[in-house]
Parts: C-alpha cells; structure tokens; sequence
C-alpha cells in the first residue's frame, strides 16, 4: 500500500505519461473507443478501490497542493487560444446553432434530472454539473467544476462513464450523418454559401500557427505564465467573499484566470506555440490526481447514468432539428456546433473536415467558445440541479 505522498504523485504521473504514450504510438483503434483520458481514471480508479493506493495526510497534502497549483494553469494555456474577435467572423447563423445546442443541453440535463433523480445517488447533482461542463465545453471544463463543486471522486467516475459511452455514441451518429447533409438541408431549407467565405480566411491562420516550432525557451515560458498567473489567481481569490457551495474561493480563482486568459489571447502572449500541448500534459496529470481518490464500489448504478445520457442527447437532438426547420440552419453548423459542446477539440475539427478540410478552423474555433464557456454553462446547470 503506496503512503508516501511523493511516491504517490510519482505513480500517478508515471501512470499519466505511460498511457499517454501508449495512446501516441498505438495504431490500435482501442484507444478510439476508450480515450487515454479515460483509461488513466479507470486504472487509477482501480489502483484507489483494489487499496494499492492508501490513505495519509501526506497523500491528501500532496493531491491538493498539486490540483491548487495544476488546475488554473491548466486553464489559462488553454484560453490563450481563444480570441474572441474571430468569433463573429462566424456569422449570426454559427452563433445561433451554437447557444441554442447549450441552451438544448442544458434543458436536457435539467429535463433527465426531474425524471431520474429518485434513481441517483446522493449527490449525483454535482456530478451532473461537471458533465454538464464537459457537454458544453470539454475534458478540461468537467475538471474545472469537479474541483469548484468538489464533486465525490466515486460520483464523478460515473459521469466520466456517460462521458465516456454517451459521447462517443453521439461522435458516431454526427459522422453517420454526414452524407446526408444534402437531404437534410433540402428539408430544412439552408443556405451553406456563407461557409465558403468564413473558412477562406481561418484556414491560413489556423496552419501558421501549426506550422511552428516548440522550443525549450517556448514550454518555459508557457509554464512561468500559467504558473505566475494561477499563484496571484489563488491569492486574489482567498481574499474574496464566498457565496455557498457555487462562488468559493476556487471559484474566484478559476474566474480571475479565465479573465486574463481571455485577455492574453487577443495579445501577442497567444502566439507562442505549443500551449495547447502543455495544457494537454497538465490535463493528464489533473486526471490522474482524480482518479487517484476514486472509490468504484457503487459501480452497479452505472446503468442508471448511462441511460440518463442518451435521454440527454435525445433531448438536445430533438430542439436542434426544431431550430433547424425554423431558422432554416444547414446540418453542418448543427453538427459542428453539437460537437464544439459535447466533444471540444477533441471530435468538432474532426467532424468540420469531414464537410470539407476548409472547414476545419471553424471547427476548431467553435471548439475553442465551448473551452471558454463551458466551465460556467456548467456551473449553471449545477445550480439549476441542486435547486431542484
């Protein structure tokens, strides 16, 4: 049994980079159904119930210093490519089908809720809202609120479950549908000539930015940044009121971060290459910790969660194609902006190209509002859910 706080972050980072390697230098399509993210909460998940990782105050220490300081630099390197100026090169009809899928997400958790919640075990609201994050941002954003909400570790296992089944299901049936976009926009009546215009111009942005380089010089100043920022962040925050479980200290740090995050990225800070990749290595790690503290006893109410997620979906799907018909919105940007929700960068650059490989910096920008948003969507549903 692992007591010692320092061999303790050992192993889980160890375990972190292992699978990350694997998933790298696999051609398995293993990985295509169980995302490395995934797999490193289930082994560590294992590790926590089989006992080969223990319980100590030198753990407990080691996990939350760690998280406290990983968390919100975590945050700011994946804001700083969010410029919110090249959100209206969109156009009036992206914008629309990407808040009305938040606004059709949300009516779905709050809807699944009232008809579930005698099913669920206590607490289960909180995991709900992290997912909810996940559903209307990305991986990082169900991270952000588990440690907001301090969501139980165990809890949160199952809505990394439904993030897990539900979504990939989801992915599937957005890349089933691509061939059918022409007879779906005939039945809702879209005109997709504004598309040509707008990715004409993101494209060539988007592949300078890939086409650089990652030095030594770039990752340490991507880490002084994040790190600097997250530490006057935390302190700022501690000096704040707090506001019940919603608005706590951690609360005011993710906000402060977000803020300058947003704000670097419309300045020359956002063009240093390889923030995402960092961002991407502090994710794992923040995983890992969580995982670490997951107790999967209860693993027998999975079922319950799952089936929630595809009353979601549905739910999501149906106001979609309702808003279709009415503001005659083409099957792309409905897709697109589905998937900038529920899948982030992860799955909405993939589907944009699917379309056309023009397409794809739409895709990525559309991902890059969910990163921003998605944390606060997320505290939203929350809320709504403990009320009820």
């Amino acid at each position: 049994m692992i007591q010692d706080g320092f061999l303790y972050l050992g192993v889980m980072i160890g375990l972190a980079g292992l699978i990350a390697y694997i998933e790298k230098s696999s051609a398995s399509r293993f990985f295509n159904v169980v995302p490395g993210i995934i797999l490193i909460y289930l082994v560590g998940a294992f590790l926590k119930t089989t006992g080969i990782l223990g319980s100590s105050d030198a753990i407990d220490s080691a996990y939350s210093n760690v998280r406290g300081a990983l968390l919100p630099t975590l945050i700011l390197l994946m804001l700083l490519n969010c410029d919110l100026r090249k959100l209206i090169k969109l156009g009036p009809k992206m914008l629309l089908g990407y808040f009305t899928a938040v606004v059709s997400i949300i009516l779905g958790f709050v809807i699944t809720f009232l008809i579930f919640k005698g099913l669920y075990v206590s607490d289960t609201w909180q995991a709900l809202g992290a997912l909810a994050g996940s559903w209307t941002g990305g991986s990082a954003n169900m991270v952000i609120i588990q440690g907001i909400l301090d969501v139980p570790e165990n809890i949160f296992g199952y809505a990394l479950i439904m993030d897990t089944i539900n979504y990939s299901t989801w992915v599937m049936a957005m890349f089933w549908l691509v061939p059918f976009a022409a007879i779906f926009n005939r039945w809702a009546k879209a005109n997709t000539s504004h598309l040509d215009e707008v990715s004409s111009e993101l494209i060539a942005e988007h592949e300078e930015k890939q086409d650089q380089s990652v030095s030594f010089v770039h990752i340490i100043g991507l880490f002084a940044i994040g790190l600097f920022t997250a530490a006057v962040a935390t302190k700022v925050g501690s000096l704040l009121p707090e506001f019940g479980t919603i608005v706590s200290t951690t609360t005011w740090t993710i906000f402060i971060v977000s803020i300058i995050g947003i704000l670097l990225a419309m300045t020359k800070v956002s063009k240093i290459p390889g923030s995402m990749d960092v961002a991407n290595v502090l994710l794992y790690v923040v995983i890992a910790l969580i995982a670490s503290r997951a107790d999967f006893s209860d693993l027998l109410q999975a079922p319950i969660y799952i089936v929630s997620g595809f009353m979601i979906l549905l739910v999501h799907a149906v106001i979609m194609a309702l808003v279709a018909k009415l503001f005659k919105l083409d099957l792309f940007t409905l897709g697109v902006s589905s998937l900038a929700n529920i899948g982030g960068m992860a799955s909405a650059p993939l589907l944009a190209g699917a379309y056309n490989r023009a397409l794809i910096p739409i895709g990525v920008l559309m991902a890059l509002a969910g990163s921003f948003m998605g944390t606060y969507f997320g505290l939203i549903t929350a809320k709504i859910l403990s009320v009820l």
